[in-house]
């Protein structure tokens, strides 16, 4: 009997985003600067691919932590707007819901961030029957040598579901860029990240070079590239779209949005490319406005917005220098 009550369950982080506009520099002690505006919105790779998904019209599920506080019903409150189920989300005891500042997103980004709850996002501590009931799992939080053995042993409890997994394995800010992770790659059904961090893992200056060596290890690779595209290497087979020309207001939580419309290409269906037309779609759509995920509208905006900027795709790898 099958038993796959969602499309996707979603693990990681979910916080609040506190964005503050028009900043052009920080207080100095004993000042007070005054900016255009404040804002608040839910922020976390994985609550921000969640609600993208969920948006596109697949059932979603999320598994993590938050806190007993206000910001964590408020956080709770919008998931069940757009009926992503919380059954699994583990309330802690010890921390707030994490909180990250994000100052000047209209340029070059700053941050000051609580982790709060979301410290306790522990794959030995998650629920593991939420990953039961998924057709697909898309896991977050990979910090390299520090948890690699409690993930990969995630990794084949769930893949021992006959659940598939995509992965977006997220900058590394010890520096490590622990090796271990082409195990990882060699695991999971779709493995993700970007332009910098597939320099970095690979080893390469070149991102040509840095995909070949990547690809290598991975059945399927996406690549994000910002305003450049992304492609994907899925079973050697190469796919390029070029990005979707707009006015970026906050890049935060873009690449998050990319992943859940090149997940909702592969979860219905698609073919490569007309994934990673979702995938940029998406991502174009997060950046032009406030909050990693408002600017994304329901499925059907989506395909519309695909269909006004048709002219706009190139397909032809060659144009990344």
């Amino acid at each position: 009997m099958n038993n796959k009550q969602y499309d996707v369950v979603s693990i990681g982080d979910a916080n609040i985003d506190l964005i503050v506009a028009g900043s052009d520099q920080l207080p100095l002690p004993g000042q007070e600067v005054f900016v255009s505006n404040m804002l608040v919105h839910i922020g976390g790779g994985a609550a921000l691919f969640s609600m993208a998904l969920a948006k596109l019209g697949l059932k979603v599920a999320f598994n993590g932590v938050l806190g007993s506080d206000y910001y964590g019903q408020f956080i709770l409150d919008e998931f069940s707007e757009l009926n992503i189920d919380t059954t699994y989300i583990r309330q802690s005891q010890h921390n707030n819901t994490g909180i990250s500042i994000a100052i000047n997103p209209e340029h070059d980004r700053s941050f000051i961030t609580y982790m709060g709850s979301n410290a306790e996002v522990r794959m030995e501590d998650l629920n593991e029957n939420s990953m039961r009931y998924g057709r697909h799992v898309h896991m977050t939080g990979y910090q390299g040598s520090r948890n690699h053995d409690a993930y990969m042993k995630m990794i084949r409890k769930i893949k021992s579901f006959g659940t598939t997994i995509s992965f977006d394995v997220g900058w590394d800010d010890s520096g490590e860029w622990y090796s271990g992770i082409f195990e990882v790659m060699r695991e999971v059904d779709v493995f993700f990240l970007n332009e910098l961090e597939a320099l970095h893992y690979s080893g390469r200056q070149d991102i040509h070079q840095a995909i070949q060596r990547m690809s290598s290890h991975a059945s399927h690779l996406v690549v994000k590239m910002g305003s450049r595209g992304a492609v994907s290497v899925h079973n050697a087979d190469r796919t390029y779209r070029s990005a979707y020309a707009v006015t970026a207001v906050d890049t935060t939580g873009a690449g998050d949005s990319f992943n859940a419309g090149y997940m909702y290409g592969v979860l219905t269906g698609k073919t490569a490319g007309e994934c990673l037309q979702y995938g940029n779609a998406c991502g174009a759509l997060s950046v032009s406005a406030y909050g990693g995920n408002t600017g994304i509208p329901h499925h059907d905006g989506v395909q519309e917005f695909i269909r006004q900027h048709a002219g706009q795709i190139v397909d032809d790898w060659e144009v990344i220098a």
